[in-house]
């Protein structure tokens, strides 16, 4: 199964609360942090909602 690396490259500062609450659901809790999920359609859903702050990678297991 393939992981996907997802890196937080805009500030939440001003975001709807769902988006901050999205991205402290995925670990994202500071600028340029990044961190390896599964790849799956929860979190594929989850990506999706911020994609606009967020930088994904896909990595082969």
């Amino acid at each position: 199964m393939a992981n996907l690396t997802i890196k937080l490259s805009k500030s939440l500062i001003g975001r709807p609360k769902n988006q901050i609450e999205t991205a402290k659901a995925l670990g994202l809790t500071k600028l340029h942090k990044s961190v390896i999920k599964p790849d799956n359609e929860a979190i594929r859903g989850m990506v999706k909602t911020i994609s606009h702050l967020v930088e994904v990678e896909e990595l082969e297991a």
